[in-house]
């Protein structure tokens, strides 16, 4: 069998999901990374509720630009929903540019992970 980009992301979104689940008081903060978007999601596991949602289909400039705004955004909304800690989902994408743009604007506006 073939290992595809996609089979060996989700090989890894698995592995992640196994050791970590959101919470009430700690939601989960999950990203998913498109070829021009990128959206980011806070999760209730225990009640399978997604409290937060936020994406870059409005938003203007780079791939980099629009996932900090998306964490910018998706930090505000979460402030006024009274959610403080998350959980970091990244959902079996590296590490690394967007999603760590992402990552690094939601610590910047007050998430804590």
């Amino acid at each position: 069998m073939a290992v595809t980009k996609l089979s060996r992301r989700e090989k890894i979104k698995f592995r992640i999901r196994r050791k970590l689940s959101g919470t009430e008081t700690r939601p989960r903060l999950c990203v998913f990374r498109s070829n021009s978007e990128i959206y980011a999601q806070i999760i209730d596991d225990v009640t399978r509720k997604t409290v937060v949602s936020v994406s870059s289909l409005k938003a203007t400039g780079t791939k980099t630009e629009k996932a900090k705004a998306v964490g910018t955004a998706i930090a505000e909304k979460a402030k006024a929903a009274n959610i403080t800690n998350v959980v970091f989902d990244r959902n079996g994408f590296l590490y690394h540019g967007r999603v760590k743009a992402l990552a690094d604007a939601a610590r910047e506006n007050g998430l804590q992970f």
